[in-house]
């Protein structure tokens, strides 16, 4: 989904039609041969789909049903006193078990009836155009593989984990999906690389890493934090700052460590009007204008 992340796992086809994830030093299953060989299986898995095929099923071991299992129970009273309202009531109705990984066709049968949101397997990370596009036609491109057992609570990458708890407990909720699809017209909208970034920016700062005040209380509601217990514990401690179409769309990140540096909204209302707002009518001359706010030293009025 993100360019660095491609760097830090890139895909290589091997001579019999097979992938290679090639995962980087830093990565915490690099030196694990047998966890890197199920990485290539679940990529070459991925990749074998095709438009109108069923999704793949992922046979997964016990060892990776209890990496669900820990991160699920982690997550349990840390959602309860951080996730915001909306977050939870997807939660509550999406239903994930929480002793072991569900299906992607599983969860896509489940979301279809609620937002008409369902999942497409990746092998690895998707082009920006491809992932954020096919958001307007309530398309979720998900990965299928685990993060590694030795830091269950973190991941440097979107594995299912981050996926489904993450990205599927919002796209369970209405409030939530209206602003998938937003994104996704956007990123149809415009033709320059430099205006699909910016969008895929105040993507990231939203969507997967945004915190809203609600009740008095700092509270997340971006799925890259709330699918990570170490950062759904961490967030409040970090810097804030108001929300800001212009930081956000032109702030870079590292999406292999906590991120240093959040927006916040005032209310869950004031990302739909805000965020929403600008992927609603954003186009390539709009955002060269905000870039060049940027550059100018200017904030966007939120």
């Amino acid at each position: 989904m993100f360019e660095e992340a491609q760097y830090f796992a890139p895909l290589r086809e091997r001579a019999d039609g097979t992938l290679a994830v090639e995962l980087g030093r830093g990565h915490p299953g690099f030196a694990d041969a047998d966890y890197r060989a199920r990485r290539d299986t679940l990529a070459t898995l991925a990749a074998a789909w095709r438009p109108g095929m069923p999704v793949p099923t992922a046979d997964y071991t016990d060892a990776e049903h209890a990496v669900w299992a820990a991160v699920s129970a982690a997550l349990v009273p840390l959602h309860r006193s951080h996730a915001c309202r909306e977050f939870l009531e997807g939660k509550e109705i999406l239903g994930l078990p929480h002793d072991h990984i569900p299906q992607l066709a599983e969860v896509s049968a489940t979301l279809r009836p609620l937002t008409a949101f369902t999942y497409r397997p990746a092998a690895g990370l998707v082009p920006l155009d491809l992932f954020y596009g096919s958001l307007a036609e309530r398309i979720f491109h998900s990965t299928q593989y685990v993060r590694h057992h030795s830091v269950p609570l973190y991941t440097p990458e979107p594995d299912v984990i981050h996926e489904v708890i993450g990205h599927g407990t919002t796209l369970a909720h209405p409030r939530f999906t209206a602003l998938y699809e937003l994104a996704g017209a956007a990123a149809r909208r415009v033709s320059t690389p430099e205006a699909l970034e910016f969008i895929s920016k105040v993507f990231w700062f939203t969507l997967e890493f945004g915190v809203v005040w609600q009740g008095g209380e700092l509270k997340a509601y971006g799925a890259g934090i709330l699918s990570s217990p170490g950062e759904t514990a961490e967030f409040r401690d970090i810097a804030i700052r108001p929300l800001d179409l212009v930081a956000m769309g032109t702030t870079s990140y590292d999406i292999t460590a906590y991120q240093p540096l959040l927006y916040a909204a005032e209310s869950f209302s004031h990302v739909e009007d805000v965020v929403g707002g600008f992927w609603a009518t954003c186009t390539d001359a709009s955002i060269a204008d905000l870039t060049a706010r940027s550059a100018a030293g200017l904030r966007t009025p939120a």
